[in-house]
């Protein structure tokens, strides 16, 4: 790929806390730049807290916007290419702003996992359209632990149960789960142009939400249009296709865990033993008392 040079021998991180959550230096060595992005009023951020489903809404985006005026994009651009990561900075590639900065398409798709305090401000001084992907916490850190195993980028998970106890506790990079979720949804009390999704209603329907987020950005995509792209972004489709799985970046390792996993709604139950699912589901009660946000953990 051009202009692109990873390196093989990256190291795992070290987590730090940093403006009241935790992070790791890949995603804060360009923060000044992050924080001053310049937002356009066409720019569309889809924010998510990590392995929530991110690749699935920019891949439904893309193709959205672009499929049919720019098909090749689709075969010779890898995703964090079309999609650019903001905060991101990794060696042996342009950062986040910087990939953002020359995208050459309008309106440009940006993703982010930062919380929504930490949104640069532009974003809410330009009035740019925000798509929030929520998963349900008991998939979600089931997901983000697989991640962290194969992936240098993230700092050492240990085992699943020292990672479950860490998730509840908030101390994952981009802070707690809780807040993120709680944070963007209470958001959108005061800030109308947030699309909030779920990724379990995506696994249960996908076109009836393909269709919701077309209503949202104000896009009259035809019927057959939706269909095509809700069957292209079908999970095994997208875990086949290696501009969408992540596969042309070495840092991730697919033998121990595929960066697409299962994308199902309940695998938990596979991971959660008695004792931690008891103990989460207290946990969980007192976390989220105070938010009228409902989560489903099967279908």
């Amino acid at each position: 790929m051009e202009g692109i040079n990873f390196p093989l021998n990256i190291s795992r991180p070290e987590m730090f806390e940093f403006e009241g959550i935790f992070m790791d230096h890949y995603f804060t060595d360009t923060w000044e730049k992050t924080q001053k992005f310049q937002a356009r009023p066409d720019d569309i951020l889809v924010a998510t807290y990590p392995k929530a489903g991110t690749t699935w809404v920019s891949y439904i985006l893309d193709l959205l916007y672009f499929g049919n005026t720019a098909p090749e994009r689709q075969t010779d651009l890898p995703i964090y290419l079309r999609v650019p990561f903001l905060e991101a900075s990794f060696p042996g590639m342009p950062s986040g702003v910087e990939l953002a900065d020359t995208l050459p398409t309008t309106p440009r798709i940006i993703k982010t996992h930062l919380p929504v305090q930490l949104i640069p401000k532009s974003f809410w001084e330009q009035n740019c359209r925000i798509v929030y992907v929520a998963r349900n916490a008991k998939d979600n850190v089931v997901s983000y632990y697989h991640f962290d195993r194969m992936n240098m980028g993230e700092p050492e998970p240990g085992d699943w149960n020292t990672f479950l106890q860490t998730f509840m506790e908030g101390k994952k990079v981009f802070g707690p789960w809780y807040d993120h979720v709680c944070g963007y949804w209470e958001k959108k009390r005061t800030y109308s142009n947030i699309h909030y999704m779920f990724f379990e209603d995506m696994v249960e329907d996908t076109g009836r939400e393909v269709e919701r987020l077309c209503s949202f950005l104000g896009l009259s995509t035809p019927i057959e249009e939706r269909e095509r792209i809700t069957k292209g972004t079908h999970f095994d489709a997208m875990k086949k296709n290696n501009m969408t799985n992540y596969s042309t970046v070495p840092i991730m390792d697919f033998n121990v865990s595929p960066f697409m996993r299962k994308g199902k709604v309940g695998d938990w139950k596979n991971h959660f033993t008695v004792a931690q699912n008891e103990q989460f589901d207290e946990h969980y009660k007192q976390k989220m008392k105070n938010t009228t946000l409902q989560f489903r953990t099967e279908l």
